[in-house]
C-alpha cells in the first residue's frame, strides 16, 4: 500500500510529502538503517526528479544523519573530509549522486577507495501504484483534481518516470488555465500528446 512521509519545511512553505510505494520502500528502509551502513556512508542515486534531494532533507530532518546533496559535483576534498568526519563521529553520511549509478568519476584515489566500500542505493522507476500517487500529489500541489477516468486513461500511456509524471501534470495545469476549462479526458489527451511530442 502506498503511504506518504511528511517532510516538515518552513511554515511559509507548508510541508512536502514523500510518496512511498512498493518500488521506493526498499530505499526508505535502507536509509533508515544508517548505523548498519559500511563505513557509515551511503551513496543514493536515481533518475532526474526522482526525489533524491527531498529524501536527503527528510534524512537530515529525521535526525538519521548528515547529507551532502549533489555530492558528485562538490570538490572532492570536501566530500573526503565529510567522509572522515562520519567515521570519527559515527554519524551516518548520505551522499546524493546526480550523475547516476556507476557514473560518479572520482579522481582522488583515497576518496575513490572509500566510496567504493560505501552502501549504494538507487531509486528505481515508479511502479504503477507509486505513479498514481505521484500524479495525484503533483496535481494536489497545483489545486487540480485528476479523476479516476483521467488516471485510468493516463496509466497505460505515460512514461514510467518521476520526471514524466511531474511534466505531464504541469502541462495539464497549463492547458487548463489557458483554456479556462476543467480537467477532462480531452484535455488530458492533448496534454499527453504535447508531452510525448516534445520528447
Amino acid at each position: 500500500m502506498t503511504s506518504q512521509i511528511a517532510l516538515p519545511l518552513s511554515p511559509a512553505n507548508g510541508a512536502e510529502n514523500i510518496v512511498v510505494g512498493p518500488s521506493l520502500q526498499p530505499v526508505i528502509d535502507g536509509l533508515m538503517a544508517g548505523h548498519d551502513w559500511p563505513y557509515r556512508s551511503c551513496i543514493l542515486s536515481g533518475p532526474a526528479r526522482s526525489g533524491k534531494s527531498l529524501l536527503a532533507r527528510w534524512f537530515v530532518a529525521s535526525d538519521l544523519g548528515d547529507a551532502l546533496d549533489g555530492a558528485d559535483r562538490l570538490p572532492e576534498d570536501e566530500v573526503f573530509h565529510a567522509w572522515n568526519r562520519a567515521q570519527a563521529s559515527g554519524r551516518p553520511l548520505l551522499l546524493i549522486n546526480d550523475a547516476g549509478p556507476g557514473q560518479w568519476r572520482v579522481t582522488l584515489p583515497d576518496l575513490g577507495s572509500r566510496l567504493g566500500g560505501s552502501m549504494a542505493l538507487t531509486i528505481p522507476p515508479p511502479d504503477e501504484e507509486l505513479l498514481i500517487q505521484l500524479l495525484e500529489e503533483h496535481a494536489a500541489r497545483r489545486g487540480l483534481a485528476l479523476g479516476d477516468a483521467a488516471l485510468a486513461f493516463l496509466l497505460p500511456r505515460i512514461e514510467r518516470s518521476h520526471a514524466a509524471a511531474e511534466t505531464l501534470v504541469e502541462t495539464i495545469d497549463r492547458l487548463s488555465l489557458e483554456r479556462k476549462a476543467p480537467v477532462t479526458i480531452s484535455l488530458v489527451r492533448d496534454a499527453l500528446a504535447q508531452v510525448q511530442g516534445a520528447d
